[in-house]
């Protein structure tokens, strides 16, 4: 029997995966935290918090890491303190969000993020606070407020649902995230179908989650995606790039991008690949560029998304060059900044790209069309150019895939770079400048004598 249909086979019912009145309590001495691997602001909001009479503790991904010997890089806190309380106790902070109100405490450019425990939404007929929802069951808004039992059901996955208590600096799990920590499992909490229709961005969580930290995606959780993924067309295209970022540069962009695609979930963040799914040069393009992403990152290199957009949309913007010369006789260059506006065009529709990444992208791919054009001082305005060297790493990955003479113009943008002075003339001096139009000059006839 295979793992996922032995987890099935075994999956806990519905009710043992949201809060119970029992609580796992593991005290200091039965787990591997230590305040010294929790940020030093993160400590100071916990303290000035439980000192002025309200619970706080560290939850979410940074008690997740922590458990798992890694090292977090946010530090999340919630509290029973409401937002305009905490506020009030720190001068450096700022109350963000429509959707969930948070306060954001703000230490230079570092930033704790401290949540009130989030309530039931049954609540709000008592008055208690404001949440609503669309008719496909989506949140609007929760600002709904409770108890820690309640903010622990109200989390996405038992993984993330770890509270770390700065009281008796013991681990409070209410909904078996330990269990699931050790089998390497990600589960949601409560009906699947529901949580995901409730944020239809868990989906892409649950990929995310399960390559970041090699672990399984349990079956319960998982059977519902492929057919709930259209549900994320619903969500503002502002926060689906947001969480493409999460996903594509997050060091593990090239199987997260296949398991995005196992489960239908690429296919609504970039619809325009549809089409290219099957296509070899396309596919190996993107895995090259994500590969390329993921080996920088590692070795703590800049990274930038309008190179994996570039890789992306590329062969989509030749293909429609191509149909717009074919279909109105426009000159490739028109045709290409044609093609370019309207791949962009559509695919912020999807995920809103910011304007200072789409003008790299499109720096990128003209680039492309320029790089083969190198006679007189064509190189030198190329090589100068302010995107050169993300245009030239694109050059480099295309001559990979493709082959032939990309390769050798890869290598002559290489040693280019490199000789010095004369020799780059020479080596300019050397192309075939391209042959044009003679102009034809008629001498004059001399006026007739009067």
């Amino acid at each position: 029997m295979s793992d996922d249909a032995l987890e099935s086979s075994v999956a806990a019912p519905e009710s043992d995966k949201v809060v119970s009145t029992y609580s796992d309590h593991i005290p200091r001495d039965e787990h591997n935290i230590s305040r010294s691997d929790i940020s030093e602001n993160a400590l100071k909001v916990l303290y000035r918090l439980h000192k002025s009479g309200h619970k706080a503790f560290l939850v979410g991904g940074g008690v997740r890491d922590l458990l798992l010997g890694l090292k977090p890089k946010d530090f999340d806190i919630a509290t029973d303190a409401t937002p305009d309380e905490v506020k009030k106790l720190f001068r450096n902070s700022r109350l963000v969000g429509r959707r969930f109100r948070l306060a954001h405490i703000l230490f230079g450019r570092d930033i704790i993020e401290v949540a009130t425990f989030r309530g039931h939404h049954s609540d709000e007929a008592q008055g208690k606070n404001v949440s609503s929802q669309s008719q496909e069951g989506m949140l609007l808004r929760d600002n709904v407020y409770g108890s820690i039992e309640e903010d622990a059901e109200r989390r996405d996955f038992t993984v993330n649902a770890l509270y770390y208590d700065i009281a008796d600096f013991s681990i409070r799990d209410f909904c078996g995230g330990l269990q699931d920590l050790e089998q390497r499992r990600i589960d949601l909490i409560g009906d699947p179908e529901t949580r995901y229709r409730e944020d239809p961005v868990r989906m892409l969580r649950a990929v995310r989650f399960a390559v970041k930290l090699q672990m399984r995606i349990s079956e319960r959780t998982s059977s519902p995606i492929k057919q709930l993924a259209p549900l994320l067309k619903d969500i503002p295209a502002a926060r689906l790039f947001e969480e493409s970022l999460k996903l594509l540069l997050s060091g593990q962009g090239e199987q997260t991008y296949q398991m995005l695609k196992e489960y239908n979930l690429l296919q609504q963040l970039y619809p325009i690949l549809f089409d290219q799914a099957e296509d070899p040069k396309s596919q190996a393009l993107i895995a090259a560029a994500l590969r390329n992403t993921d080996e920088r990152i590692a070795d703590e290199k800049r990274v930038t998304p309008a190179f994996i957009y570039s890789a992306l949309l590329w062969y989509n913007v030749e293909q429609k060059a191509q149909e717009v010369m074919a279909e109105s006789g426009l000159p490739s260059n028109d045709a290409f900044l044609m093609a370019m506006n309207e791949t962009l065009d559509f695919q912020i529709k999807s995920i809103a790209i910011p304007k200072r990444f789409t003008t790299t992208m499109r720096d990128i791919w003209m680039l492309q069309t320029r790089m083969s054009k190198r006679y007189g001082k064509h190189a030198y305005r190329i090589l100068h150019h302010p995107k050169f060297r993300a245009a030239y790493d694109f050059l480099l990955l295309r001559g990979e895939i493709e082959g032939g003479d990309l390769i050798e113009l890869g290598e002559w943008w290489t040693q280019f770079q490199d000789v010095d002075e004369d020799s780059k003339r020479s080596m300019v001096a050397k192309l075939n400048k391209p042959v044009g139009k003679r102009r034809r000059y008629y001498k004059k006839k001399p006026k007739a004598s009067q």
